[in-house]
């Protein structure tokens, strides 16, 4: 099972507040547990949402919208890693290095599998979506 582990953005991160030297090195160390363990796909921070901007569409309409956006909305990074089941990824998230000044909320979502579609996902349309996938590993490596 894949999931995506979301990090809350908060106040510093949507102030730009980078990182520092030690929180680097503590987030190092979580990653290299997770690749140590088989578990990590994909995990990035990401620029606040001034920097962001939203596509909503709307009963034909499509707005864009600029950030910022409210904090409370926001997604400050992510993890993707696979794991036998939802209690593993808990464990996982609530080994997340935080210092002790700092609130951090994490959120975990399980991503979806192609099994998931049942027969909505024909034949034809896993075979397209295989095709695409070998072609973005071809792309990216």
């Amino acid at each position: 099972m894949r999931f995506m582990i979301l990090v809350r953005a908060n106040d510093e991160t949507e102030g730009g507040v980078l990182p520092t030297e030690e929180d680097i090195a503590a987030m190092t160390k979580f990653n290299e547990a997770m690749v140590d363990a088989g578990i990590l796909l994909a995990g990035e921070g990401l620029h606040p949402s001034s920097n962001s901007a939203r596509v909503r569409f709307s009963r034909g309409e499509t707005t864009v919208i600029d950030g910022p956006f409210p904090t409370k909305e926001v997604i400050a990074g992510f993890w993707i890693i696979q794991v036998g089941s939802k209690e593993e990824a808990i464990e996982w998230a609530k080994r997340c290095p935080a210092r002790p000044d700092e609130e951090i909320e994490l959120e975990i979502r399980q991503i979806y599998d192609a099994d998931d579609f049942g027969e909505a996902l024909t034949p034809e349309l896993r075979a397209a979506e295989e095709r695409m996938i070998q072609r973005i590993a071809e792309q990216h490596g």
